[in-house]
């Protein structure tokens, strides 16, 4: 029998059902909001896989064209892999749940949705992740929610909740938020330099705006939920774990205090290396498997990590818990690029690369739930093994390098000019890597589009910020340290990975991690402001190495000329069947776009192609001009006269009066077919027919060419 609840969520109304569809699921609900609806569906393996030692979770959402009434482009007609949107509503469902399942427990889960309605207005994102909560709220598989979701944007200074994307495209801001029924616990998104008390206040109305949906599926679990499963969790035992202890001593704090992110590892893998020997010897192989050993040392530094912070108040690195590692960059580091530049932050390093494109270089993708089907601005992010000095599968990009990837990109793209003419892309390669890549690729980025010229509103910088925690016997935090720029040790150990980019002016992109069951919106004021001090500092660092749009593109890239012409004469340029405007990119060289306004954008690599392309289409789109003088060619004769084109396309009549300053008996007399004249416009009847004049146009040239008084 199924169950069907709805909640408020802001002005609209939410229904989340249970017990119709998939009931072979350990836990499946559909949320509809206005007419899109997703299904999601949880389950749980029974058991472990033999050896396993971390916990295998897969979160996949997927769009269906069907659901939107459309056909799949492509020869198969049938969806294929993944597109950049599902990858990231993937990961927006994944990481605010993750936390949430009992540490030690090492089942295979799947958490699967799929788009069965979409109404072009309504993004199904936030669905996906309400769903995820409450299909794991009536399962039986032991999870820590309920969890609520809402996107809010801002239009007119007023917050919206969810709103459609014909509001979204209004909006300065959009911010995806997922909480508890008392703190956050995930954001991301982008916004048009939102201030940071603005960017706070909107933190407060999410809030509020996704208690109902909160208290939904808490409903909707007492009435249809199943018992949760009884769990086995695998942990280390407490006597090998005291021994590890007890053999380590205290040598792991020096170790951890080694200068050097590999220097650092190295230090601690000894004596896990020596003391797992040893516990072998002790308890024998069958008990002390590569996971104990493993497991027993990550508590280990993970105590001594959080001990060093919060009890003796140092970092792994020595710096202050404000300080921003030293800073260096440089740009134009290479030749052929458009734009390049090198940033370093201590031991993150990022390679940036910048290429300007035509219109034909515009991503173009197609959109089953509304919203954006081009893009004139990518950045795509690359971290390969190297940067981390390991070894590994070599393969295209994760989804954790296309989140990255998109979190710089919608922190950049605001601040790039919105008439600009070129499709821009951004590749950030990562050198090396010790904590926030992401946010090195927001400052290498801005550092490379200043480099290639693009004429940025201002330059963008990106800070990480952690949070290391301590609980009373309350379960409240009783003590923490905020950690400006987190290394990745720092960001494995603790508790917080709070990444925000932006502007002198304000926020552009944030994006929030938690390993906590939630955070308290009082600790997050603080995390914002420590970013943006640390934004300053950073954008200052930048100055340094390069504070404008460089004025001068390099040689390598395509120049531009804009045109704007009588948007009816764009059937006149194009010509039948497309066959001048073809004739013209092929004679030119150039590619031509040509936007329904009339405008109408030429890029070349040839300064000659340019001339050429340039002339024609000013030849092609021209209106005659009373009292100019034209040079032109006659192509028909008659006898009452000669028409001459005089623009290209564009024919007048020279009536046989006007050939000459003498009376003419034969048109034939004074010119031919083919001949090369000047001509002066006399003027253009109601039906667009042109007059011109040989005879003024010479009695004009011997009055400029007469000697003056």
């Amino acid at each position: 029998m199924s169950e069907k609840i709805t909640a408020a969520l802001g002005d609209k109304q939410i229904t989340i059902e249970t017990g119709k569809l998939a009931k072979q699921a350990d836990g499946a609900v559909t949320v509809q909001l206005g007419e899109t609806i997703v299904i999601v569906a949880a389950v749980a393996a029974t058991k472990a896989k033999p050896g396993q030692d971390f916990f295998p979770l897969t979160v996949d959402y997927r769009e269906k064209a069907a659901a939107a009434g459309k056909f799949p482009g492509g020869y198969f007609k049938r969806e294929g892999r993944p597109t950049e949107k599902e990858i990231l509503t993937c990961r927006l469902t994944d990481r605010p749940i993750r936390p949430l399942f009992p540490k030690g427990w090492y089942n295979e889960v799947q958490v699967q949705t799929v788009l069965l309605s979409a109404d072009g207005q309504n993004d199904p994102d936030i669905l996906s992740i309400i769903g995820a909560s409450a299909a794991l709220m009536v399962s039986d598989i032991p999870w820590d929610g309920p969890l609520g979701a809402v996107r809010v944007g801002r239009v007119a200074g007023k917050f919206i909740a969810n709103p459609t994307h014909s509001e979204q495209a209004e909006s300065d801001l959009d911010l995806v938020y997922v909480g508890n029924d008392k703190d956050i616990v995930m954001y991301e998104g982008a916004a048009k330099e939102i201030t940071e008390a603005d960017f706070n206040a909107a933190l407060v109305y999410a809030q509020g705006v996704i208690q109902p949906v909160i208290a939904a599926q808490k409903e909707l679990a007492a009435k249809a939920g199943k018992k949760k499963r009884e769990i086995t969790l695998n942990i280390v035992p407490d006597e090998i774990l005291e021994e590890a202890k007890k053999l380590a001593g205290n040598r792991f704090v020096p170790a951890l205090l080694t200068p050097g992110k590999l220097n650092r590892e190295n230090a601690c893998k000894a004596i896990q290396d020596e003391v797992g020997v040893k516990l072998i010897e002790k308890f024998g192989a069958d008990r002390v498997n590569d996971f104990v050993i493993k497991d027993a040392f990550y508590y280990i530094q993970k105590e001594a990590v959080r001990g060093l912070i919060l009890k003796e108040g140092k970092r792994l690195d020595g710096r202050g818990f404000d300080a921003v590692r030293a800073i260096s960059s440089e740009t134009s580091i290479l030749p052929r690029a458009h734009g390049s530049a090198l940033f370093a932050r201590g031991e993150t390093q990022a390679v940036t690369l910048v290429t300007l494109g035509t219109g034909d270089d515009t991503q173009d993708f197609d959109s089953y739930t509304g919203g954006r089907t081009e893009k004139k601005f990518i950045l795509h992010y690359n971290f390969p093994n190297f940067s981390v000095g390991e070894t590994g599968r070599i393969s295209g990009p994760g989804r954790r390098e296309i989140g990255h990837g998109a979190l710089a990109e919608r922190s950049i793209e605001s601040m790039l000019p919105t008439d600009y003419p070129y499709a821009v892309r951004v590749t950030s390669e990562i050198m090396e890597s010790n904590g926030s890549t992401s946010m090195a690729s927001v400052c290498g980025g801005t550092l490379a589009l200043l480099d290639a010229g693009v004429p940025m509103i201002r330059p963008v910088a990106g800070i990480s910020v952690g949070i290391c925690t301590e609980y009373g016997a309350d379960k409240k935090i009783s003590n923490y340290k905020l950690l400006t720029d987190i290394i990745g040790w720092e960001d494995a150990y603790c508790d917080m990975d709070c990444k925000i980019a932006g502007t002198e002016k304000g926020i552009t992109g944030f994006q929030l991690d938690l390993k906590l069951k939630g955070i308290p919106f009082a600790l997050m004021v603080e995390t914002v402001e420590k970013a943006r001090v640390a934004r300053l500092h950073i954008l200052a660092e930048m100055a340094k190495t390069l504070a404008g749009p460089r004025t001068e593109l390099s040689k390598y890239a395509p120049r531009i000329e804009v045109i704007r012409i009588n948007p009816e004469k764009i059937g006149a340029l194009i010509g039948p069947g497309g066959k001048n405007i073809k004739r013209l990119v092929e004679e030119s060289g150039c590619e031509i776009n040509i936007e329904d306004d009339g405008t109408v954008n030429i890029f070349s690599v040839s300064p000659e192609g340019m001339k050429i392309a340039r002339d024609a289409i000013n030849g092609m789109t021209a209106e005659a001009e009373i009292g100019k003088i034209y040079r032109g060619r006659v192509v028909t004769v008659k006898e009452f006269g000669a028409f001459v084109e005089f623009l290209p396309g564009k024919d007048g009549l020279v009536h046989i009066s006007e050939l000459a300053n003498f009376r003419v008996k034969n048109t034939e007399d004074v010119v031919k077919i083919g001949d090369e004249i000047s001509v002066k416009c006399l003027g253009v009847d109601e039906k667009g027919r042109v007059k011109l004049s040989r005879r003024a146009a010479m009695e004009e040239r011997d009055q400029e060419m007469a000697p003056k008084a």
